[in-house]
């Protein structure tokens, strides 16, 4: 990691972060420990945040907006922050996702990333990335943000079973991550339905894909493979996977149908078991 007196604010956001952080620190006199008591943490997390050892939370940025008088600066660099920590490929793809008006998914094997609990969060990428796992489920949760929003995108979702009998995290992170699904039954921009095995074979097989249409921009068709992701505008695959997704959900189980499986699954495979 980077040593203080050498950051380069340009790095990249969270460089920016610790340099500014820094910058405000010594112009208000304060040594490192001296601001984590302000704001009820220690002098070494100030320190590693200012180094970029740490990535900060939107709780320290405010706190250190309150004591520092910084008019909201840092947490408006929190957005920026945690952005950088997603894949350098899948930015592209959060940057439309948080524009989208309409946001309809079909997942093969997961929960989508904006249903998921930060424990199902943390479990999934602690496979691959053991030593990123705040930062990275830090920023997944952060797109979460978009379904807060006075306006939110409406939000379609076909989700095969297999992602309900996945265990990912062990059963209590799963009864968590079931009963995080069944949350959203009365919200009025969530859709959610699922696709039992028993349809067989369906036009979703290829695997996981999502279709955003936005208010004044052409479609996006999304696809991922484990290093990469593809969008494209091409009318003819807009028009294809829209009725292949109409397909799914004309073939998935109502959004009633769908919460009682999911609720019978919760409790069966993943309930109390004497």
């Amino acid at each position: 990691m980077a040593n203080v007196q050498s950051l380069d604010p340009s790095a990249s956001p969270l460089d920016y972060y610790g340099w500014e952080l820094r910058r405000q620190r010594e112009a208000h006199g304060l040594k490192q420990g001296q601001l984590g008591e302000i704001i009820f943490c220690t002098g070494s997390l100030v320190g590693q945040i200012e180094t970029t050892k740490k990535v900060p939370t939107r709780d320290f940025s405010e706190r250190v907006d309150a004591a520092l008088g910084t008019d909201g600066v840092f947490s408006r660099l929190m957005g920026l922050v945690l952005r950088s920590q997603l894949p350098t490929w899948f930015q592209p793809y959060a940057d439309m996702e948080a524009k989208a008006a309409y946001i309809s998914t079909y997942q093969a094997q997961l929960v989508y990333g904006l249903l998921q609990t930060e424990s199902y969060a943390r479990a999934l990428l602690g496979v691959d990335h053991p030593d990123k796992i705040d930062e990275m489920s830090a920023a997944r949760l952060d797109r979460q943000r978009i379904l807060e929003r006075e306006n939110p995108p409406a939000l379609w979702i076909v989700l095969s079973e297999a992602a309900l009998l996945q265990e990912v995290g062990g059963r209590d992170v799963m009864r968590e991550q079931l009963g995080r699904l069944l949350d959203y039954r009365n919200d009025p921009w969530v859709q959610l339905q699922v696709l039992p095995f028993e349809v067989g074979q369906h036009t979703g097989m290829m695997g996981s894909f999502t279709l955003l249409r936005f208010e004044d921009d052409p479609d996006l068709f999304y696809v991922e493979s484990y290093d990469q992701g593809h969008m494209t505008a091409n009318p003819s695959v807009i028009k294809e996977r829209s009725v292949g997704y109409a397909r799914l959900q004309a073939t998935a189980l109502s959004p009633e149908d769908s919460a009682m499986l999911i609720a019978r699954v919760m409790e069966e495979q993943y309930g109390n078991q004497s």
